[in-house]
């Protein structure tokens, strides 16, 4: 009669644990930077348009009514 295999599972060690939650709050992170990444980018862009509007107003000649 043959034993049966023995099966050993590693038990989760407080670093792996520690390691798990990090990965779930830094991935929220992450979305969040990026989130912040692309709002800060509208703002530049938002920025030149209004940029070129004002520069456009300022050269323009009045004209005489």
């Amino acid at each position: 009669m043959q034993a049966a295999p023995v099966r050993a599972t590693a038990i989760p060690s407080l670093t792996d644990a520690f390691r798990g939650v990090e990965s779930l709050l830094m991935s929220g992170a992450r979305r969040n930077a990026w989130s912040a990444v692309l709002e800060d980018r509208r703002r530049a862009k938002d920025r030149v348009e209004t940029e070129h509007v004002l520069e456009a107003a300022a050269t323009r000649t009045p004209q005489a009514t």
